[in-house]
């Protein structure tokens, strides 16, 4: 076996893991849980993408590999207003829903009909606003941010992919070299998992279930679907998505977020660097699910640890973490010309961070601009049903002044 098999599994687990952990804790505290509650989301997912890594690789001899959402995550950071009891409500939803996406292909092609334009726009709506605290962090910590946002784009110049775990290795000397890093509670130990009671409440689940299913869709399964079509493989998506629900759901009373599969990472594992011969590529899968195993049996530790760093230091990695998904959002959400205007509207609605009947913005963006474009579509087939006017034709004998004029 190739060196560069374990290397390219093991380097996309850290990337995976290190690159948007501080906007998966981030996303659970926003839900109001508590830090044995985060240990043991944190627990769950990285024990349920390594057993959907592990399997689906195996089983399909592929380099198919798993994350969570971080698309989803950002949603679920800037709401408020929603419980941990809820929230476990809404990823068992979401798995249910993914679950059925993948069995029932009525359903499957329905959401394929969502305009990427729409769903571009509303992911750009969502991640905007941790872009933004970057530099609102900054006010309280000037030493540490401002030094860490040029690092990330000097490092992006060498490697993108490890940008962002340098700039957290980066922000936690910074922060020590400061003073900034209070004292971390707990020791090195294994982590343990503990079942919290779902609630379920239908205006959380549209407001914000619909669009955490939808975001970690189009961000997430379809754009993993893509890169491994990129590099040739034929990836057999209604099974996979069946199996991502089923680990969703077994996952969810643990606070994990959904399964999904990996859009970023996956390029590491599939690509030329990982194994020459494309069939043997999928080798990387099974050391990518030993990392996170790993992770998964220290995450108390590790929550433990992001507990102690200032909250500047979370706001700027998770913000620096989502520049280049916010990058292709708006590539994607313009780029239709058409439907740029309904683009835009769902990204402002988005962004406003409105709440109608206690649904909250990420919803209303996008059913605007669905509504635009509906509208949009009408105006065009009344278009084409009017007459076109044709040009009058003068008849012989005809008693216009000039008819008889001769051509110059």
């Amino acid at each position: 076996m190739r060196f560069s098999v374990v290397l390219a599994g093991l380097l996309g687990a850290l990337i995976g893991f290190g690159g948007t952990i501080a906007l998966a804790i981030s996303a659970l505290q926003a839900m109001g849980a508590d830090q044995a509650q985060v240990s043991s989301g944190v627990t769950a997912i990285c024990l349920s993408l390594a057993a959907t890594t592990a399997f689906l690789s195996i089983r399909y001899r592929q380099p198919i590999v798993t994350a969570w959402s971080s698309a989803g995550c950002a949603l679920l950071a800037a709401t408020h207003g929603v419980d941990i009891h809820q929230a476990v409500g809404m990823f068992l939803v979401t798995g249910l829903l993914v679950l059925i996406t993948g069995a029932i292909r009525p359903v499957a092609n329905l959401v394929l009909k969502i305009p990427p334009t729409l769903a571009a726009a509303m992911l750009a709506g969502v991640l905007l606003h941790f872009n933004i605290q970057i530099f609102q962090s900054a006010v309280g910590a000037p030493a540490l941010v401002y030094p860490l946002v040029a690092a990330f784009f000097v490092f992006r110049l060498f490697n993108p992919a490890l940008a962002v775990v340098l700039v957290l290795a980066l922000g936690v000397v910074l922060s020590w070299a400061l003073g900034l890093i209070a004292p971390i509670e707990t020791t090195a130990q294994l982590s343990t998992v503990g079942w919290i009671s779902p609630s379920l409440d239908l205006p959380m689940l549209i407001g914000i279930g619909l669009p955490f299913y939808l975001v970690s869709m189009a961000s997430q399964n379809l754009a993993g679907f893509a890169v491994l079509r990129t590099y040739g493989y034929v990836p057999p998506s209604r099974p996979i998505l069946g199996i991502l629900g089923v680990a969703s759901l077994l996952s969810a009373p643990f606070a994990a977020s959904t399964t999904n599969l990996a859009a970023i990472t996956a390029s590491i594992c599939a690509g030329h660097e990982s194994h020459p011969d494309p069939q043997k590529r999928w080798l990387s899968g099974p050391f990518y699910a030993l990392g996170y195993v790993v992770f998964g049996a220290f995450g108390a530790s590790l929550v433990s640890l992001f507990g102690a760093m200032p909250p500047a230091l979370v706001a700027a990695v998770a913000g620096l973490a989502l520049f280049g998904p916010l990058t292709n959002a708006f590539s994607t959400a313009l780029s239709r010309e058409n439907e740029r205007l309904p683009a835009i509207l769902t990204f402002v609605i988005t962004a406003s961070g409105i709440t109608i009947f206690t649904v909250s913005s990420a919803f209303w963006g996008l059913l605007a601009g669905i509504v635009v474009i509906g509208l949009q579509h009408v105006e065009q087939r009344v278009r084409r049903r009017s007459p076109i006017p044709q040009p009058e034709i003068p008849q012989p004998g005809s008693t216009r002044p000039d008819a008889d004029r001769p051509a110059r």
